[in-house]
């Protein structure tokens, strides 16, 4: 079966494509690919449960994953083999950079380097674990930059909520005992922005006599708040929230929003579809417990985290739920099948190496487990082979030098064939999650584009409908959660700074509007 997404390469360095319906005319607009050929395409992603698409690189769904081995002292000489190796390649890639150029035009010598070293990794799984990979992921601070946000951590149990569906059976199992933990990211100017409001709720309140009626009427604000609740990233065994603040610092200060950032458990211990349950109970927290109404809710995710945030759309709106106000899809795994092109064309550019077969690193296996072949197409762990019909407005990013371009642009076409209304973007020379890396102008513009998607997004809607701040009992709940003695101050890498919240001031000009501090 031919494969010809490799059309949707090149051009500017952000392309993106708005659509509210899905209408042939709508794709040609967005593609050189023909809208016929792009229907073939999809025919292999229709629905779950059909024969794999025929170029699937997952393997055989039943073949066994090999266990970890640890390297006896006697083989310790495969790192410095593989030491070696690398240091050829790095030299190799320094070389060529200098003399021939980059191997994207726009690259500088931070992104040919990083290409070089993860280029072939998964073929040296051998010489690591899931462990040791968790704690490399876990070293950061790289890149000193001055204190930007502030950082909560919050721990919360997971009641029965009589969920629905696929989930039911999990919900019935939970005692009241089981938590979950996360952190609150608020970023330095919405922080300065809330202290005033939460002081001036609070005199305001003092001087009504505690009339929560009253309080509520005068204190609603005119903007419309918005919470996000991101999923991150790490081929579903790796990472944190920690590990991602380099995104949810950058996007919580662009959208002006509070950000919740749900630390889910990870695969292996916890095989599909536990994150999907992690993810829906913190939605509900939000909905239910902080009283957040839906439609001020955003979800996001990168990678994993982007096809887990598009499956938990899918599960509210398949049994009934209040579906969130929209959707920020930032590299979005969404085929676990690895059926389309780029994979292999792209493969010599991004980061993501390709899982071996029965690897014990093999993210699809470490996630599905035994039950791979039940759910490899399953629409909660590969969300191109669902409906996508009545989901919320959603941005999708991507780049074009990474192993997902292609069939992110298949989920951005079926989506607005569904009749979704879907920002597609497609980034020049950008690599896998590109938003991780801050030197990027990629990077840059991406957060940018997310803030302008999410003002357009609220901007229509609000057209119709009268703007809706936050109630007072949501903002008191949030205050409780955000503003408390854990609350830290973080630089924008992430890392702990030496400041405290008390350092960041809050003053405003005569007008009203904060100045810079």
């Amino acid at each position: 079966m031919a494969w010809p997404l490799s059309l949707f390469s090149g051009g500017d360095a952000a392309r993106s494509a708005d659509s509210e319906s899905g209408s042939d005319r709508d794709l040609e607009q967005q593609s050189e690919v023909p809208s016929s050929a792009v229907t073939e395409l999809l025919r292999h992603f229709e629905a779950p449960g059909l024969a794999l698409p025929p170029s699937a690189r997952v393997g055989d769904p039943k073949l066994k994953q090999r266990e970890s081995q640890p390297l006896r002292l006697w083989q310790l000489w495969r790192y410095g083999a593989f030491a070696a190796l690398k240091a050829s390649e790095l030299v190799t890639a320094l070389l060529s950079y200098h003399i021939r150029g980059p191997p994207k035009k726009s690259w500088g010598i931070e992104m040919t380097l990083l290409s070089c070293i993860m280029r072939d990794i998964s073929r040296h799984s051998q010489l690591a674990d899931i462990a040791m990979i968790r704690m490399l992921m876990g070293i950061s601070g790289l890149v000193p930059v001055p204190s930007d946000a502030v950082v909560t951590p919050v721990t919360f149990r997971v009641p029965k909520r009589a969920l629905r569906g696929i989930l039911a059976e999990f919900d019935a199992q939970e005692d009241g005992t089981r938590e979950l933990s996360g952190e609150w990211v608020v970023g330095r100017r919405t922080w300065q922005r809330l202290q005033r409001e939460w002081q001036h709720t609070k005199k305001l309140k003092l001087k009504l006599g505690q009339d929560t009626t009253a309080a509520e009427s005068v204190a609603q604000p005119k903007r419309k708040e918005r919470v996000i609740l991101y999923l991150h990233g790490g081929a579903y065994y790796l990472s944190s929230p920690a590990t991602h603040r380099l995104i949810t610092i950058p996007l919580s200060k662009h959208l002006d929003a509070r950000l919740f950032a749900l630390d889910y458990r990870l695969a292996p211990e916890t095989r599909f579809p536990g994150p999907l349950h992690d993810a829906v109970s913190a939605y509900f927290r939000l909905v239910d417990d902080l009283h957040i109404s839906p439609e001020n809710i955003i979800l996001s995710g990168d990678s994993a985290g982007g096809g887990l945030a598009l499956a938990l759309m899918m599960y509210l709106r398949d049994n009934g739920y209040p579906l969130p106000g929209g959707g920020i899809l930032m590299s979005p795994w969404v085929d676990l099948t690895m059926s389309c092109d780029s994979w292999d064309s792209n493969a010599k550019y991004d980061v993501v190496p390709m899982p071996q077969p029965g690897d014990h690193l093999n993210p699809v296996a470490c996630y599905l487990g035994e039950d791979m072949e039940k759910y490899l197409t399953h629409p909660y762990a590969s969300p191109l082979f669902g409906d996508l019909k009545g989901l919320p407005p959603l941005l999708v990013q991507g780049g074009d030098a990474e192993v997902l371009r292609d069939e992110i642009t298949l989920l951005a076409h079926k989506a607005t064939l569904a009749g979704v209304k879907v920002r597609h973007e497609l980034y020049e020379d950008a690599i896998h999650v590109f938003q991780t890396f801050p030197f990027l102008d990629q990077a840059r513009q991406a957060f940018l584009s997310a803030r302008e998607f999410v003002r357009e997004l609220l901007a229509e809607r609000e057209g119709t409908e009268k703007p809706l701040g936050l109630q007072l009992s949501a903002e008191e709940h949030l205050e409780n959660e955000i503003d408390t003695e854990s609350t830290r101050v973080v630089r924008g890498d992430g890392t702990d700074s030496s400041a405290k919240k008390t350092d960041i001031p809050f003053k405003t000009s005569k007008n009203g509007h904060y100045g810079h501090t």
